[in-house]
């Protein structure tokens, strides 16, 4: 796709990216220059609250660091 900077240097998102990344009059993006690339990558509206939960694994992290200190602890007995 193909797209134009006008003289002021805007370019318009193409209603199909807009309604995909839902992004609505007033909505914040991001330009980020990939050495060579430029990409425009909208903003977290509430970074905590979107990434909660997306590493959540099978078991508890703080359960399995426990049993590998007691595991360690009882060899260096």
């Amino acid at each position: 796709m193909h797209l134009t900077v006008s003289n002021k240097g805007w370019v318009v998102i193409p209603a199909e990216f807009r309604k995909k990344y839902r992004l609505q009059p007033g909505a914040k993006v991001r330009m980020v220059d990939y050495g060579g690339v430029l990409a425009v990558v909208p903003e977290l509206q509430d970074a905590v609250a979107q990434g909660y939960g997306m590493l959540k694994g099978a078991g508890s992290l703080t359960k399995a660091l426990l049993r590998e200190h007691r595991k360690e602890y009882r060899r260096g007995k």
